[in-house]
């Protein structure tokens, strides 16, 4: 599954990062042609916020996405 998201400050960073830790499988970031960890708040605030990020998490994965829709955008 994959989904656009965009984190307009490192408060509403870590609250992304705090919500994709509390997730078994892998969840992962793309900004332009770096791949990042979202569970990595370091990798997070350096390299997606206030830039659109394209999340890439299982298929199954709704609950996920749920979970951050706040976040997301078109």
């Amino acid at each position: 599954m994959k989904f656009m998201i965009r984190l307009h400050s490192p408060e509403e960073a870590e609250e992304f990062v705090k919500i994709a830790a509390g997730f078994d499988y892998d969840i992962d970031l793309k900004t332009g042609a770096a791949y990042l960890d979202a569970k990595s708040l370091l990798g997070v605030i350096s390299c997606a916020l206030n830039k659109k990020a394209e999340v890439i998490c299982p298929k199954n994965a709704n609950d996920f996405k749920s979970s951050v829709s706040k976040f997301a955008v078109a």
